[in-house]
């Protein structure tokens, strides 16, 4: 029996979902994701897969968010089809969050599926 998607209340992170949904929609990638900082800027990003650079969609979007002066981030979301978030990633979002940061993530279609902490 399969368990019921999860029910995302804030708004705020219902946001970085729906970033995460549309930047992998928007370049057909195999992941999208999007994190909030501490001052609540959004960044997402999508799966880089070139011959010479290959990039998850999360360690990007966090990425991104330290190369903008982010100095910690509030809550992270990633679109995906895996069954698990990589251990990378989340290494990627605790380097910059610490522990205990959610981590939201939707199937393809941006639904919430779980999450799990930093």
């Amino acid at each position: 029996m399969a368990s019921a998607p999860l029910s995302v209340d804030d708004p705020e992170d219902r946001k970085i979902l729906t970033l995460a949904r549309a930047s992998r929609a928007r370049t057909r990638a195999a992941e999208g994701a999007s994190v909030r900082d501490r001052d609540g800027r959004t960044y997402a990003a999508a799966t880089v897969d070139l011959p010479s650079l290959q990039l998850s969609a999360l360690s990007l979007a966090v990425a991104m968010a330290v190369s903008s002066g982010a100095t910690g981030l509030e809550a992270a979301a990633v679109s995906t089809d895996a069954e698990a978030v990589r251990d990378e990633d989340l290494a990627a979002v605790r380097d910059l969050a610490g522990e205990g940061v959610p981590v939201f993530v939707a199937d393809a279609h941006g639904a919430p599926q779980r999450r799990v902490e930093s």
